[in-house]
């Protein structure tokens, strides 16, 4: 007696698991086939954000060519105007400090120019009262 009540719950034990077994194997079945349908709809979704994601990255690496495009045509042109600038406003720097050392000189040549006809008068003053 003992032993075949021993065997009946051993049977209905094995039963039991049998039938959780096949219940887990459906279960696992049903969210396989879930789980695959959407592991190919992330993909896709993945597959679509990525594609966005490498326009908008071109988009952006075209924008960053034209505006270092834009800069660098503006650093040559003004590269340029500051060479063809540059020799002038060298140029007019060295024509300026002449003129300034010119101007001195005709101030002083002036001057002296006074200083003389001064002279000149002095002398000629001397001279009229020696022939008087």
């Amino acid at each position: 007696m003992g032993r075949t009540k021993r065997r009946q719950i051993f049977m209905a034990l094995g039963l039991l698991m049998l039938m959780g077994i096949a219940v887990h194997f459906r279960l696992w079945a049903i969210d396989h086939r879930a789980s695959s349908n959407d592991s190919d709809l992330l993909r896709k979704q993945f597959d679509l954000a990525n594609r966005e994601a490498m326009d908008e990255s071109a988009e952006w690496r075209r924008r960053f060519d034209s505006e270092f495009n834009k800069a660098a045509k503006c650093s040559r042109e003004l590269e340029e105007i500051k060479k063809s600038t540059g020799g002038k406003t060298e140029a007019s720097a060295v024509v300026n400090k002449r003129m300034e050392m010119m101007q001195k000189e005709n101030m002083d040549l002036l001057e002296r120019v006074e200083s003389l006809k001064q002279e000149l008068e002095a002398e000629k003053l001397k001279c009229s009262m020696h022939n008087m």
